[in-house]
C-alpha cells in the first residue's frame, strides 16, 4: 500500500524534469539563431536614396528620367559600359554591374549649344533640348538590322536614353523639329562612350 502511494507523485516530478531539460535545450536552440548581417556599403548607399533593390538598369532609368529640380544634389552616378558608379558626398563609391548583354548610350542632340560627355552623368548631365520629341534610328552596319526605331521625348535632362546590344558598331540617327544628325556608335569596347553630345540638328 505505501509504493502504491507514492508512485504517480514521482512519476509526475519524473515527466516534470524532463519537460524543464527540454525547454532548456529548446531555448538554447533559439538563442544561437545568428543575427542578421549587417547591410552592405553597397545597400547602405543605395537605401538612403531610394534605390536599394534595383540592379543597374533600374537605377539609370529612374535617374535619368527624374525631373531635374528633383535629382539628388549630394549623388554622382556615372554610366561605364560595363559597370555604373555610384559615388555619394561622403565618398563611398560603389560599383554595380551593368547587365551581360546590353549597355546604355545616353544621347543629348543640340541646335545651338552642347557640352563635352563621354561617360554620361546621370545626375548632373543637362542638354539643351528638354522635354522634346525625336526619333531615334539605330541600324546594325554589319547586318543592316535595325536595332532601334522609336518615337521618344528627351528627358528632362535633354537626354534619351537607348538599350543596345554588347558588341555592335552601327550608325545612329536622330531627327526633331524637322532637323537630324546621323553618328557612328559603338557598344564593341570597354572603354567605349555611354554619352553622345556631338549630334548638332540641322
Amino acid at each position: 500500500m505505501t509504493t502504491t502511494h507514492f508512485t504517480r507523485p514521482r512519476r509526475a516530478l519524473a515527466v516534470g524534469a524532463a519537460l524543464a531539460a527540454a525547454a532548456i535545450v529548446l531555448a538554447g536552440c533559439a538563442a544561437a539563431t545568428p543575427a542578421a548581417a549587417p547591410p552592405t556599403l553597397e545597400q547602405q548607399v543605395l537605401t538612403e536614396h531610394d534605390l536599394n533593390g534595383l540592379d543597374a538598369a533600374g537605377i539609370i532609368e529612374r535617374l535619368d528620367a527624374m525631373p531635374i529640380d528633383e535629382r539628388p544634389d549630394d549623388l554622382l552616378a556615372s554610366v561605364r559600359p560595363d559597370e555604373l558608379i555610384v559615388t555619394d558626398d561622403q565618398d563611398r563609391q560603389i560599383s554595380v554591374p551593368m547587365p551581360a548583354d546590353e549597355t546604355y548610350l545616353s544621347i543629348a542632340p543640340y541646335v545651338a549649344q552642347t557640352h563635352d560627355c563621354y561617360f554620361h552623368s546621370l545626375t548632373t548631365c543637362v542638354g539643351e533640348l528638354r522635354n522634346t520629341a525625336v526619333e531615334i534610328a539605330v541600324v546594325d552596319d554589319a547586318t543592316g538590322a535595325v536595332l532601334v526605331s522609336e518615337s521618344r521625348n528627351t528627358f528632362d535632362n535633354g537626354f534619351v536614353g537607348v538599350w543596345l546590344p554588347r558588341g555592335i558598331q552601327a550608325t545612329l540617327t536622330i531627327s526633331a523639329e524637322g532637323r537630324s544628325a546621323t553618328t557612328a556608335i559603338s557598344t564593341a569596347k570597354a572603354d567605349d562612350a555611354t554619352c553622345i553630345t556631338t549630334m548638332q540638328l540641322s
